[in-house]
């Protein structure tokens, strides 16, 4: 049924901040652009990391249900890093705080979580698994 990862959306009060906090992070621009109903832009995606994974940013008047959670909410994607305390560092300098510090799980597998500055949660990790995935799916 599940087949993998495709699009995760992150909602931002100022859009065009998190475009460019992302474009900033990434070393990339978007990708793609559409515009909400009233004109102006609503949703920017960039496509990222070896599979091209959807990184979405949409405009947070778009967000289901209405208002904001008070704090940091919603599923933790964890992105594969090779560097995991370069990338939280990294992280951090642009401007997003802990969440979650560098954390061994076992078996070689750490994880860290940050809150970007518009307050959706960005996960990092070392993963195993994920390089063993990567050398099978690279051509012969």
């Amino acid at each position: 049924m599940l087949r993998g990862f495709a699009t995760i959306s992150h909602w931002a009060d100022d859009l065009e901040a998190a475009k460019d906090w992302y474009t900033e992070l990434l070393g990339i621009p978007p990708y793609f652009s559409a515009q909400g109903p009233g004109g102006g832009t609503a949703y920017y995606e960039f496509r990222v990391g070896d599979y091209e994974h959807e990184l979405g940013l949409i405009d947070a008047r778009y967000r289901p249900g209405g208002a904001a959670t008070a704090g940091p909410a919603g599923a933790i994607i964890y992105w594969h890093v090779d560097d995991l305390e370069a990338a939280v560092a990294r992280l951090l300098s642009l401007g997003a705080r802990e969440h979650e510090g560098i954390t061994e799980r076992g078996d070689g597998f750490t994880t860290a979580s940050v809150v970007d500055p518009f307050g959706n949660i960005l996960g990092v990790m070392s993963n195993p698994h994920y390089l063993e995935i990567l050398v099978k799916a690279a051509p012969r």
